[in-house]
């Protein structure tokens, strides 16, 4: 008897719920205010990864926390932003670009670096310079000036709506469930080389629009912006696909 009452004690306090949302860090940028520099992010990306099921996190470009971060939450949303600095990766920034905050580039370059000796298992998306930075920590390289090398292309990615389809076959890869996509653009500087990452999109003229490590989870690069893309599968779409993800 005792026993069946000890039983129905547990059941009653046993509370059944799903597992807590991911908590997804979305990285910053350092801009100059009147009490120093601020730490800020654009709220369609928090307002992306909420809708997605996630909860959002704003990383301050911290380097000595990157390591902690990566341990501590569950995907990370690298941002867009402004042009990276080439030298840290063996090459020259070209003098027209508009370089990254130093402080925000070191950070993400330690992040990637937790990430990749030991969280490989945790999700990562990129935006525009976010998979810039994938690439270049993998080895890639950039076309620092796309209106110098390539002045029509490089007009038709700037606030512009266009349309990618997949570069790779067989099995789908982590983003395709509707082809075409059709997605928002603004940059100036695209993917050359993507290193060690396989190419996963490219637009009608060529430019390098999605990259993914196909050994990890779920790791994927976009030059476009999904967070401003209409398009379900190529918008919202890829944040629900790097939540999804953080359930294995």
């Amino acid at each position: 008897m005792a026993g069946k009452q000890g039983e129905g004690r547990a059941a009653r306090g046993t509370t059944w719920r799903m597992a807590e949302p991911p908590l997804v860090g979305i990285t910053t940028d350092l801009c100059e205010s009147p009490g120093g520099e601020r730490a800020f992010a654009y709220l369609r990306y928090v307002r992306a990864v909420a809708a997605a099921g996630g909860v959002p996190v704003l990383l301050p470009p911290a380097r000595a926390a990157a390591a902690e971060h990566a341990r501590r939450l569950s995907a990370f949303v690298l941002t867009g932003g402004d042009d990276p600095r080439m030298e840290p990766f063996g090459g020259t920034t070209h003098p027209r670009a508009t370089p990254v905050h130093a402080d925000r580039q070191e950070y993400e370059t330690a992040l990637l670096d937790a990430l990749a000796q030991r969280c490989r298992d945790k999700p990562v998306l990129g935006v525009c310079l976010g998979m810039q930075m994938m690439a270049l920590h993998a080895g890639g390289s950039l076309d620092q000036r796309m209106e110098e090398s390539s002045p029509a292309i490089a007009e038709a990615h700037w606030d512009r709506t266009h349309e990618i389809l997949p570069a790779v076959n067989g099995s789908p890869p982590p983003l395709f469930d509707a082809v075409p996509l059709h997605v928002f653009s603004r940059h100036r500087q695209a993917i050359s080389d993507s290193g060690g990452l396989r190419v996963l999109a490219r637009s009608a003229d060529g430019v390098i629009e999605a990259v993914w490590d196909p050994e990890r989870t779920f790791y994927v690069g976009v030059q476009w912006h999904p967070e401003r893309t209409e398009q379900e599968s190529a918008g919202l779409g890829v944040f629900r696909r790097l939540v999804a993800a953080c359930g294995g």
